[in-house]
This record gives structure tokens, sequence and C-alpha cells, in this order.
């Protein structure tokens, strides 16, 4: 009887999920994040975090400009990797790997990564960037949505909270495309209104960082020479 029971009630829940459409879960995680109005509201998010990698901890800076530019800077063993990306291309500059100077983003990286200069990749506005979103069933607790139209995003959203709890897209290592883990936590609403995760555990695979906002404010001016490549 105890079998049948969990199994009755796992039908159940997979009805229920089923009978929402991948808009009305979208439409609860936008009201769980301050709603739409405010969201429309959201023009630049600034933030300072500490990073762990490989067991030691660094700064990293990150400012966004939504649907214009997205920029992060990380201090590294004495040197500072910039990445860089807009809506018309993207540079970095990676000491690291023997590059002092900027360099222009290789075309396929800047199409696996370009959706970060938009709120939440484009999640809760696809439509409009003529994305199509479609619902995939559940996972570990969280509804999985995947947003195609270009690169393939997987994004889960908390069935209880409806807050956006991971991301798995594609990105590039040492030439090799692989999946990049993103599980964010520690959510915190902002002076505006609008809640954002203040935790960020990045996974690469063989490599994985854990990063924790120390500050964060919105809607501050950014000049827009900031995402202007040096020469």
């Amino acid at each position: 009887m105890k079998f049948l029971t969990s199994f009755l009630a796992a039908v159940l829940f997979t009805v229920a999920v089923s009978a929402q459409t991948v808009d009305e879960i979208i439409g609860k995680h936008i009201d769980a994040i301050g709603g739409k109005d405010k969201i429309a509201q959201l023009k630049s998010v600034s933030q300072e975090s500490t990073t762990e990698i490989m067991g030691n901890s660094t700064t990293v800076k990150e400012i966004l400009v939504i649907g214009q530019g997205y920029k992060t800077e990380t201090e590294f063993n004495g040197s500072k990797i910039i990445s860089c990306l807009t809506d018309k291309g993207g540079w970095m500059i990676n000491p690291m790997a023997g590059g002092a100077n900027a360099q222009a983003m290789p075309d396929e990286a800047y199409q696996n990564s370009k959706s970060v200069i938009y709120f939440e990749g484009g999640l809760t506005d696809y439509a409009a960037k003529g994305l199509k979103a479609e619902l995939q069933g559940t996972e570990e607790g969280s509804y999985k949505i995947k947003i195609s139209g270009g690169v393939e995003v997987f994004y889960f959203i908390d069935t209880k909270s409806f807050n956006l709890v991971k991301v798995i897209a594609k990105g590039e290592m040492m030439g090799q495309q692989i999946d990049i883990t993103t599980t964010f936590s520690d959510f915190k609403k902002t002076d505006l209104g609008v809640v954002l995760p203040y935790t960020k555990d990045i996974n690469m695979g063989m490599f994985q960082m854990t990063q924790k906002t120390s500050k964060l404010e919105v809607n501050k001016d950014i000049d827009p020479k900031t995402f202007e490549m040096p020469k």
C-alpha cells in the first residue's frame, strides 16, 4: 500500500507539472523575484565578489548594462584577467594565456556567451528576443527549461521558491567545448526590489569555483567606454 501511495503521488505530481505551461512557470519566477515592473526598471548591475579558485582567494568585479554589455575583471596571481561582451562582439585580456594585450574574442566563443548581456540570459523575455522556450519536466526539485534559437541553454527554476537555481550553458576552455554549470543561492532583495543571488558555484568539469558577492549596486551609471576594447 505504501508503494502504491508513493506511485500515485508521483503520477499526480507529473500531471501537475505537465498542466503548467512554460510561460506560467516563467511568470511565477518573475513574480517571485520582484515582478515584471521591477525587472523593467533594472538597467545595470555592478558587483564585487570574493572567489575561491583552486584553493586561492581572489577578487572579481562584474558590470552588466542590460542589453549593452557585460564585463568581468579577475585578479589572479598578480595578473588581471578581463572578459568583455557587448551586443556587437567581445574581447579579452588573459596574461595567464600569454595575452597581455586585448584580443578579439573568437566568434564561436562570443556566440556561446553573448546572452550574458541580458538579465538572466533572456529567460524572462525570451520571446522578445526571438528565442524558444521548452519545458522539459523536472529534475532534482526544479523545472527544467530549454531556451533555444541560437545556442541552447538550460535553466532550472525551483518548484517551490520559483527562484532560478541553476543554468547549464556551453563554453570553451583551452580550445575545448565544455558544459558550464552555474548554481545560484543566497538570494537577497536589492534596493530596487529585485531578488538576485549573492552566491554562485561554477563548475567547468576539471575547474570549479565559488563566488560570493560582497557588494552589489543596481542602476549605477556606467560609462559606455567601460566596454570599449583597449587599443
